[in-house]
């Protein structure tokens, strides 16, 4: 049952231009993500121009803190060094913590631009279409055929012929099947609790089964990065643990004492 992955990550290329499956899933997870906001809005009565916005900040946060946590975590010397090469997206990579943080940072900004919706009301929305969005750009992963596992003798390893002839934990769709359930999960509290009564319902639940999921597969892949490899956990571990911490905070301070405080029967 051994899978031999030879997928080529461009789909065609017209000229100058490449269509590339990573750029395509990428740009897919912003399109369904907007017709869930958009179902969101219309079902709590915000203006679909809202949304527009929010969107475009979401995105230029996603991308540009994604940037820069890929040079700045992963390999800060030579882009310290070489200031310009941060630009050159297509000669470098991701980082998902560094798009976390992009959004938290992001979101912010719109949210005290924005009256009528709070940031924690950005967040607990939000994180759902992040998820989502978290299961395609894994997917992404695996059609570059990159951030892969360790060696396995699993049936159902993948060979990444592009690399090397050994079997190898698919650790992209362990990751993206993942994010699916907890999209499922957050899809299904949001749709039976009021949120506006239990704020952080859903943003520290996220948090801490995004990231810790991240950080349980993170310990199935090789490491990103050279200096990764004297260390007790790799980059992506470390980097996990204060957002699986944030989200505790939240649920302790935010979200438990409103749900203590909700008469029984509180359900849409």
């Amino acid at each position: 049952m051994i899978i031999h992955w030879n997928i080529h990550p461009e789909i065609f290329n017209i000229g100058f231009l490449s269509v590339r499956w990573y750029g395509l899933l990428f740009a897919s997870s912003f399109l369904i993500g907007s017709f869930i906001g958009s179902w969101i809005f219309k079902r709590e009565n915000k203006p679909q121009e809202s949304l527009d916005r929010i969107l475009i900040y979401m995105l230029l946060g996603t991308v540009i803190g994604a940037r820069l946590g890929e040079c700045l975590f992963y390999n800060p010397a030579y882009y310290l060094a070489n200031p310009l090469e941060i630009f050159k997206i297509w000669k470098g990579g991701l980082a998902s913590h560094g798009a976390g943080v992009g959004l938290f940072i992001s979101t912010l900004i719109y949210s005290r631009r924005t009256p009528g919706q709070s940031y924690i009301w950005i967040l607990d929305r939000g994180c759902i279409v992040v998820a989502l969005s978290g299961c395609f750009i894994r997917m992404g992963n695996l059609f570059n055929s990159e951030i892969i596992g360790k060696p396995t003798n699993a049936s159902w390893g993948f060979v990444f012929e592009r690399i090397d002839n050994i079997p190898r934990h698919p650790t992209q769709l362990y990751e993206s099947f993942i994010y699916l359930l907890i999209f499922l999960i957050l899809i299904t509290i949001y749709r039976n609790m009021d949120l506006d009564k239990v704020p952080g319902l859903l943003i520290g639940p996220f948090l801490i089964l995004i990231f810790g999921a991240r950080l349980g597969v993170e310990f199935l892949k090789e490491n990103q990065a050279e200096f990764e490899s004297g260390l007790i956990l790799n980059m992506g571990q470390f980097l996990s643990i204060p957002m699986i911490l944030v989200g505790v905070f939240v649920l302790v301070r935010i979200t438990l004492p409103a749900l203590l405080k909700l008469p029984q029967g509180s359900y849409k």
